[in-house]
């Protein structure tokens, strides 16, 4: 019987007890309140190039508006995207792709997402090297699987090794999660490494591998970024590669990523695909086919840019006693080890117990924004991004070095 005046609420899920809210996501409505309050705030959070769409893609998408493509396409991308898509996986990898070996989504989050829907089933072990990616074991989690989080110490670079690989591995263990270059530390698998890698996973024919690479563009190293399918090509049937233009080319708000394994997970994908959201947009997949079939200046351009944000971001927290940054690879981050600063106080008297209260110290005192380190499964650590202008950046090292200041170790 309904209660006059009382409108009855749906009953949600179990399963939404087993998920978090993103830490990105808290932290950016932080800086939306600090900012609604007419606070400053220095966000070195940002997760997305600051970058415009290049004008070659804008103009492909005009012209797919104005040509009337604008319906319903196949839940796994238009020929045009497909074709694209695979001429850019055989550019990276070596290997040739089929049309259905191929995964279109509403970006590259949406395809891990699908991927772990579509095959993991309750208790389902999935290896997550951390430092992470704030969503994986929330994706794992919410799909009925356990994330396995396996910590990868600084003196390995952050890295998974053989070692730890082979003892997180169980009879339940159906995937292994490697994203290179890695959010949040930068850091880039060598072919070397990669190989090592392989050689654990040949003795395990079950487990399957989804390869991350989103970041593989942002790349200052001399040589490309490698792929585990170049490396060890005939891992290739048990490897899923997700990847997308979001960051590459600054088309984070087009919401278009790819994948590319093995035929009968990208059709489940597809099935799961047209239950859900039926297809990506068409007009973000003309954007898509131009920038991955288009001219690579932009990409040129910005990694330049990028290049020297990073040596800024990089000198100026290495100055700041009590910090340890890393130099990152790839990407767009700044990984840095703050664990000496772990148990001091504040000038009001509190102490800093965690990663999350120095972060807020920081918010506080000067206005500066990092994600802690615990979001990304590894404490005494915080991430900062460089996809910020290079004057904002130093402005935000100034404020770190001055809240820092203001700590007391006694």
């Amino acid at each position: 019987m309904t209660v006059p005046g009382i409108r009855p609420q749906p009953e949600l899920a179990e399963r939404m007890s087993w998920v978090k809210e993103s830490p990105s996501s808290r932290v950016a409505d932080r800086v939306r309140a600090f900012r609604a309050a007419g606070k400053p705030v220095l966000p070195l959070t940002i997760g997305e190039p600051d970058f415009d769409t290049p004008e070659h893609v804008k103009d492909a998408a005009i012209a797919a508006i104005r040509a009337g493509e604008t319906k319903y396409t196949s839940a796994n991308g238009t020929p045009a995207l497909q074709s694209a898509i695979r001429a850019r996986l055989e550019r990276k990898t070596g290997r040739p792709y089929g049309p259905g070996e191929i995964a279109v989504g509403g970006g590259a989050k949406q395809l891990i997402f699908l991927a772990f829907l579509a095959t993991l089933d309750a208790g389902d072990e999935v290896i997550v090297p951390a430092p992470h990616w704030v969503s994986y074991p929330d994706m794992v989690a919410l799909n009925g699987g356990r994330p396995v989080l396996v910590p990868a110490a600084a003196d390995t670079g952050y890295k998974l090794t053989p070692e730890l690989l082979r003892a997180a591995v169980t009879d339940r263990t159906k995937w292994l999660v490697l994203n290179t270059p890695n959010n949040p530390t930068g850091a880039v698998y060598s072919k070397a490494e990669l190989a090592a890698l392989a050689e654990v996973l040949r003795g395990h024919p079950r487990i399957s591998v989804l390869c991350d690479e989103i970041y593989d563009e942002i790349n200052f190293g001399a040589e490309p970024v490698p792929s585990l399918v170049s490396v060890a090509p005939e891992l290739r049937e048990r490897v899923f590669l997700v990847n997308g233009v979001s960051k590459a080319y600054a088309m984070t708000g087009w919401r278009l990523g790819y994948a590319a394994g093995p035929a009968a997970l990208c059709a489940a994908i597809s099935t799961l695909q047209s239950q859900s959201s039926s297809c990506p947009s068409s007009v973000s997949q003309a954007a898509a086919a131009a920038a991955l079939d288009g001219d690579q200046t932009f990409i040129r351009e910005t990694v330049a840019v990028y290049a020297e944000r990073r040596e800024v971001l990089v000198s100026g927290l290495a100055a700041i006693d009590g910090l340890r940054p890393v130099r990152p690879d790839g990407g767009f981050y700044v990984w840095t080890d703050a664990a000496r600063l772990i148990g001091a106080r504040t000038s009001g008297g509190t102490r800093i117990t965690t990663d999350a209260d120095l972060a807020e110290h920081f918010l506080e005192t000067s206005g500066v924004v990092v994600i802690a380190g615990d979001s990304y499964g590894c404490p005494g650590h915080f991430r900062a991004s460089f996809a910020l202008d290079s004057e904002t950046i130093r402005k935000a090292i100034a404020g770190l070095a001055a809240s820092i200041s203001k700590l007391r170790f006694r």
